[in-house]
C-alpha cells in the first residue's frame, strides 16, 4: 500500500507541528500491508458446489429484490442444483459473464435519493461465493477501528470505541463524508490493490467484470467507468479494501479513529488540530485514493454537535440517540398508526412489534432512557388515537368505553368532546379506560421497559466481571 508522500504529523490529539511521526504503540491495533501473491487456485475454491451451494443459502437468506432478469429467489431455487453445475464449469473456464445490474431509487433522509443497484439472484450468488472464499482471507489484515461489514463487528462497537476515545478528552471530531463513496470508487485503483494480493488471474478479471458490467435503469442501460453497485454481495469487502489505505494513513499519523464502511470519525484534543486533520486527510483521500471530501457534509466541530450511525456523544462521553433517528422512528411509526388504514388493532402493534424490537436493539446502548420513556407515551397516545377513531361515531364511542369499565357519563364526554382525535387520545377519561394493563393484553413491545432491563443486565455482567 502506498503511504502518504508528504506526512503531517499530529500524535494522538493532533496538536503536534513536528514532522516525525508518532513512535509509540496504539493500544489498538494498526491496518498492515494487505497479503501478497495469494494461491493461484483461488477460483477453484470459489467454484466448488459446497461454496456455492453455500453462497445461494446466504443469497435466499438474505432476502432481495430480483434483478433485471425478474427472476426471484424461489424460482432460481426451483433449479439451482442446475444452475451450480453451470456455474462450476463457466466459472472454471472464465466464460461466466455478470448481467447489469438493476438501478433503483430509494429515499435519503435530506429529502434525496440513492441509488441502489440490484444484480440479478445468480449474480449474487457469485459474488457472495467470492466474498466467503476472500473475506477471511483479507479481514485479519482490517484495522481493529474497522467496523463496517466486518464478522462479528456492530455499529454499537463502533459507537463503544468512539465513548472511550471521547471519555479520554478527545472532544472533537473530524466527521468525514466522503462524496458518493460507492459511486466514486476508481476501477484501476481497486484492481491494483485486489492485484497486489490476488494472482488468480480468472479471479481479477470477474471481479473487473462485475465492475464493469453497467445499470439498467428505466429501460436505459449506462455503462459504468467507475464505481461500485450498492447492494451487491461482494461490494462491503471492496469497500474495506479501498478504505485499508485511510486506516493505516490514520494509524500512521497516531490518530485516534473509528471507521464504519465509507463513515469516518477523527477524535482529537482541539478544534484546530482537527480543522488541519480534516484538510490534511481531503488531501490523502483525494491523491491516494481519488475520492472527494463533501466539505458540506464533513466538518471539524464539537462531537456534541454531529450525530455518528445515529448517536450523538456528549461531552462526558455518554452516548445518546440523536434527533434525526428519534423523528425517522416516529416517521415510520406515524405510517403504522395511521388513522385511516382500517386494519384491526391486534394488527397495528404487531408490526409495531417488529418495528420497535428492532429500532431498540440497535439503539439500546444509549445512556438515557428518558428518550425511551417519551417514545413509550408518544407510541400509546397514537394507539389511542387510533382505536378512537376505529369507532367513528359517538354512541359507538360511547358503548366502547362502558364496555372498558366506564361510567356512561365519562363515556359521553370522551364521544361529545369537540377535540380533535388527537386531542381526544389525551383526555383523562381514555387514558383511566385505555390503561397499560389494557396494552399488555395486546403485548405491546415496551422500549422502556426493555431498556430498564438492559441496563439491570448489563450491570449485572459487569459487577460478575468486576468480581472475577
Amino acid at each position: 500500500m502506498a503511504e502518504n508522500d508528504i506526512i503531517i504529523n499530529h500524535v494522538c490529539n493532533g496538536e503536534s507541528s513536528t514532522e516525525a511521526v508518532a513512535p509509540e504503540v496504539h493500544r489498538v491495533q494498526a491496518a498492515t500491508n494487505l497479503p501478497q501473491n495469494l494461491a493461484k487456485e483461488l477460483m477453484t475454491r470459489i467454484a466448488t458446489p459446497a461454496n456455492l451451494r453455500a453462497a445461494f443459502k446466504a443469497v435466499k437468506r438474505n432476502k432481495g429484490a430480483p434483478g433485471i432478469d425478474k427472476r426471484t429467489i424461489c424460482e432460481v431455487e426451483a433449479s439451482i442444483n442446475e444452475i451450480i453445475l453451470e456455474l462450476c464449469t463457466t466459472l472454471i473456464d472464465g466464460t461466466y459473464i455478470p448481467s447489469p445490474v438493476r438501478g433503483v431509487e430509494i429515499p435519503k433522509t435530506n429529502g434525496q435519493t440513492r441509488q441502489l443497484g440490484i444484480p440479478t439472484v445468480v449474480d449474487r450468488i457469485v459474488q457472495q461465493a467470492i466474498s466467503q472464499v476472500l473475506s477471511p482471507i483479507f479481514d485479519p489484515y482490517f484495522s481493529e477501528q474497522s467496523f463496517g461489514f466486518r464478522p462479528k463487528r456492530s455499529a454499537q462497537q463502533a459507537i463503544a470505541s468512539a465513548k472511550g476515545f471521547v471519555k479520554e478528552g478527545k472532544e472533537w471530531v473530524v466527521d468525514l463524508d466522503i462524496a458518493k463513496f460507492f459511486d466514486c470508487v476508481n476501477h484501476d485503483i481497486i484492481m491494483s490493490k485486489l492485484a497486489h494480493s490476488i494472482s488468480d488471474k480468472k479471479l481479477l478479471k470477474l471481479i473487473r467484470k462485475f465492475l464493469q458490467a453497467g445499470m439498467m435503469h428505466d429501460g436505459l442501460f449506462s455503462k459504468k467507468e467507475q464505481g461500485m453497485p450498492q447492494g451487491g454481495p461482494l461490494s462491503p469487502l471492496l469497500s474495506n479494501i479501498m478504505l485499508h489505505d485511510l486506516d493505516k494513513e490514520l494509524h500512521y499519523r497516531g490518530h485516534t479513529f473509528v471507521r464504519y464502511a465509507d463513515d469516518c470519525n477523527i477524535y482529537v484534543a482541539s478544534k484546530a488540530a482537527a480543522q488541519r486533520i480534516l484538510n490534511s486527510i481531503t488531501r490523502f483521500l483525494k491523491n491516494k485514493l481519488k475520492l472527494s471530501v463533501n466539505l458540506d457534509k464533513s466538518a471539524a466541530t464539537s462531537v456534541i454537535k454531529r450525530s455518528f450511525l445515529g448517536f450523538t456523544l456528549l461531552h462526558d462521553g455518554k452516548v445518546a440517540i440523536s434527533k434525526d433517528s428519534i423523528t425517522r422512528f416516529k416517521d415510520k411509526i406515524r405510517l403504522i398508526t395511521k388513522r385511516n388504514r382500517g386494519v384491526k388493532i391486534e394488527t397495528v402493534i404487531r408490526e409495531l412489534n417488529q418495528a420497535t424490537r428492532g429500532w431498540f436493539h440497535y439503539f439500546k446502548c444509549s445512556d438515557s432512557g428518558k428518550p425511551f420513556k417519551l417514545l413509550d407515551c408518544w407510541i400509546r397516545r397514537r394507539l389511542r388515537c387510533y382505536r378512537i377513531k376505529q369507532r367513528k361515531r359517538k354512541y359507538s364511542i360511547k358503548t366502547f368505553f362502558e364496555g372498558l369499565g366506564l361510567e356512561t357519563k365519562l363515556a359521553w364526554s370522551i364521544a361529545c368532546s369537540r377535540g380533535n382525535w388527537w386531542k381526544k387520545s389525551l383526555s383523562h377519561p381514555v387514558h383511566q379506560a385505555l390503561t397499560l394493563k389494557w396494552f399488555k393484553q395486546f403485548q405491546l413491545f415496551s422500549i422502556f421497559d426493555s431498556f430498564v432491563k438492559h441496563k439491570s443486565e448489563t450491570a449485572v455482567c459487569d459487577i460478575a466481571r468486576t468480581v472475577v
